[in-house]
């Protein structure tokens, strides 16, 4: 569970709450029903034109990956390319075959059966490359729809303002009640600025970095596995991958498979 989505959203909440009562106002005095119609359920509809019926339905779903931290196991990845690397080079690649069903990562499972059938270096990188594109494409496509999602929210919540400002002045000879529609005109603009900057926009950007990491753990396996197709020293294969870490994370990898 990722604690700083959970605290962003609890402590956004809180700042909120907090800026309406010390600046005088009331909680009941930014809820606003018909403003949630236009910009929630208006945004929402936009999208619905945009992207297919099964990705804007499925849209929840990929943003409640920003609750979780994934784990993409750079230390095991690191250390099995080692011990594959060794048991290459001491019994020869098709020794490779026997242990491939074990492993969990499917993109490494196909590179190393592309080693094992004896593929040229330059075809495995294009194949892998190629997958990894097409992974980053579908990516993209969900992040974009994210996107195009924190556009549309303030547009409908200005689009809310004006259409609460037309029934104001159609009423302007009731003057006490000018102030009061003001500001229930003004809330959907509120809703639809915070949609954009504190819930769908941030979390577009969570969900990007998630992408960044895996698409990094891609880059390491690929180099991985051409350094097993090419007869590297398992030293020199461990050197190549860490990297690609952070200098926290290869101190503490780079301690347990560089060991003399």
């Amino acid at each position: 569970m990722d604690l700083a989505t959970i605290i962003g959203l609890v402590g956004g909440t809180a700042c909120v709450v907090m800026s309406v009562l010390t600046s005088g106002g009331t909680i009941m005095g930014i809820i606003d029903i018909p403003s949630v119609f236009m910009t929630i359920g208006g945004s929402y509809m936009a999208l619905m034109i945009v992207a297919p019926l099964k990705k804007t339905l499925g849209i929840f779903k990929i943003m409640g990956r920003a609750f979780k931290i994934p784990d993409f196991g750079e230390k095991t990845l690191v250390q099995n390319m080692v011990a594959l690397s060794e048991k290459a080079r001491r019994e020869g690649i098709l020794a490779l075959e026997e242990g491939l069903e074990d492993l969990d990562d499917e993109f490494m499972k196909t590179g190393l059966r592309l080693v094992v059938d004896g593929t040229d270096g330059a075809v495995i990188r294009n194949i892998l490359e190629s997958e990894m594109n097409q992974i980053e494409a579908r990516h993209m496509d969900w992040l974009n729809i994210i996107s195009q999602w924190a556009g549309y929210a303030p547009g409908f919540g200005m689009t809310g303002t004006v259409v609460g400002l037309i029934g104001m002045l159609r009423n302007m000879e009731d003057k006490s009640s000018i102030g009061p529609n003001m500001a229930v005109a003004l809330i959907t603009t509120l809703y639809g600025a915070l949609m954009a900057n504190w819930l769908i926009a941030p979390f577009g950007q969570k969900l990007l970095a998630q992408h960044n990491d895996e698409m990094r753990v891609k880059e390491m396996i690929i180099e991985g596995v051409l350094s097993i197709q090419s007869g590297d020293n398992p030293r020199i294969l461990a050197m190549k991958l860490l990297t690609y870490l952070d200098p926290k994370a290869r101190k503490v990898i780079e301690s347990d498979v560089l060991k003399d």
